[in-house]
């Protein structure tokens, strides 16, 4: 995806936030990725921790090639509305 967003914006000058979120937005494949984008302005915690027992249940699926940088996130079907 990223690799996408990069040919796409390519050479335009990065001016300004909505500028960034339209470029992204309209990045498309000819194999059909199209990428929906919004600005978050939620702020987040700094510095919040996660321990190893809610890590654990993130269910990974780590990739064949560089599984430590690419993997899947997918639903973890033993969880109930946690």
């Amino acid at each position: 995806m990223f690799s996408f967003i990069s040919i796409n914006w390519k050479g335009k000058p990065l001016k300004s936030l909505q500028f960034i979120i339209k470029l992204i937005s309209q990045t498309k494949t000819k194999k059909g990725l199209e990428i929906k984008t919004e600005i978050d302005e939620k702020e987040y915690q700094i510095g919040k921790e996660i321990s190893k027992k809610q890590m654990n249940l993130v269910s990974l699926e780590l990739c064949d090639f560089h599984g430590e940088w690419n993997y899947k996130i997918k639903p973890n079907k033993n969880l109930k509305n946690v």
